[in-house]
């Protein structure tokens, strides 16, 4: 299998630390960030990875290399303008086209069995597969919903198909998916995102969509309040180790 991580944003939520150091770079429990989405990949024995580049990429392509310090094998997309994460993704489809992808965000933190994910999609027939987090307190305002079979009913609040799931439960999306290639049916070049854009797109297609749901540790280093508490976190349990 391939994957794509995606790296090019400008992380403004973490300034002035990302003015000169491009967010996938900066630093947590010893390591740059992007290394954690590295491995999780590493650990599903995924070592085909394609990286977006724009703001400061040349740093990230120095650091990176080819990959081999990191169990991978790196290809590099520069986007010039930025492409948002679904002309990310279709700038990147001669890569990954082929077969059945991963795509996941150089911010995330968590300690996913992705090899269960994959084999969830597979078992599922599904088009996508969207790794899940319960969020009681709608905290994300993802407001995403499944049915008892796991398949998403309620996306971004709206409902499909056979309206709000019965379980009435809240979900945000953990920066994890799991893409079949005839996702790209439904992608063209552009500047888009894939979870506003596309996923509604899917949905209303009636195409199979799926929550894999996720209750172990999870964190997306986004702001400065979530680096600070990433970097306790992750020294804290490095620590026990």
């Amino acid at each position: 299998m391939r994957a794509m991580i995606l790296a090019a944003g400008k992380g403004s939520r973490l300034r002035p630390l990302t003015d000169s150091v491009p967010k996938p770079l900066v630093e947590v429990a010893g390591r740059p960030m992007i290394a954690f989405a590295l491995q999780l990949l590493r650990q599903a024995d995924i070592h085909e990875v394609v990286i977006n580049l724009h703001h400061l990429g040349d740093q990230i392509r120095r650091t990176l290399g080819d990959g081999s310090a990191y169990g991978a094998r790196i290809t590099y997309s520069e986007e010039n303008p930025i492409l948002d994460t679904g002309g990310a993704i279709e700038a990147a489809r001669e890569f990954l086209c082929n077969e059945t992808f991963v795509v996941v965000n150089a911010d995330v933190v968590i300690d996913l069995r992705l090899r269960d994910v994959i084999e969830f999609h597979h078992r599922h027939g599904a088009m996508a597969t969207m790794v899940l987090r319960p969020d009681p307190q709608a905290e994300r305002k993802d407001d995403i919903g499944i049915d008892a079979a796991r398949r998403i009913r309620r996306f971004l609040g709206r409902p499909y198909e056979a309206g709000p799931p019965s379980t009435g439960d809240r979900y945000l999306f953990a920066s994890v998916h799991v893409f079949d290639r005839r996702l790209f049916d439904y992608m063209q070049p552009g500047v888009y995102s894939i979870t506003r854009d596309v996923y509604p797109r899917l949905l209303a297609a009636g195409e199979p969509v799926y929550g894999y749901v996720h209750h172990g540790y999870w964190r997306v280093l986004d702001t400065s309040g979530d680096l600070a508490a990433g970097r306790r976190e992750l020294a804290h349990c490095r620590e026990k180790a």
